[in-house]
């Protein structure tokens, strides 16, 4: 199964834009599944259902960290590099979407169904959201950089 279609079940499964993601690819960054969906529990949804920056892109975020990140505080040019990579594949996803803001993705305005309640999973809301896409769309990006 690629990492698309990985993340794109875990999402259809219940998991968050960020689990699923970080769940596709939790190998590769050794962890174990329960880590990696309890590092991006609070992620989805735009971070706790702000609707700020998507689940999915923290999660790309959090992927090349735990990849590429470095440890080494004093090392200027590992971090400036890293950065690089981290604008690359927000710049990726938004060039393909437009933004890597979640309301701005879903149509919303600011403010606007941002209740710390979770909607449940049902056949309307598949139907209504864009988000199953891009998880996968994420993931795809990430195999293609990593």
């Amino acid at each position: 199964m690629s990492k698309k279609d990985e993340a794109m079940s875990l999402f259809k499964l219940g998991a968050n834009c960020s689990q699923a993601v970080l769940g596709a690819f939790a190998k590769e960054c050794n962890l174990s599944y329960d880590e990696a969906m309890k590092l991006a529990s609070g992620f989805g949804a735009g971070m706790g259902r702000m609707r700020e920056v998507c689940g999915a892109v923290s999660a790309m975020v959090l992927v090349a960290n735990l990849k590429y990140g470095s440890a080494d505080l004093s090392d200027k040019a590992a971090k400036d590099e890293h950065y690089k990579l981290i604008q690359k594949l927000a710049e990726e996803f938004k060039k393909e979407n437009g933004s890597i803001v979640c309301r701005e993705l879903l149509g919303l305005a600011k403010n606007e169904n941002t209740s710390p309640i979770s909607e449940a999973r049902t056949e309307s809301y598949y139907k209504k959201r864009p988000c199953a896409e891009l998880v996968g769309m994420a993931a795809e990006i990430l195999e293609k950089n990593l």
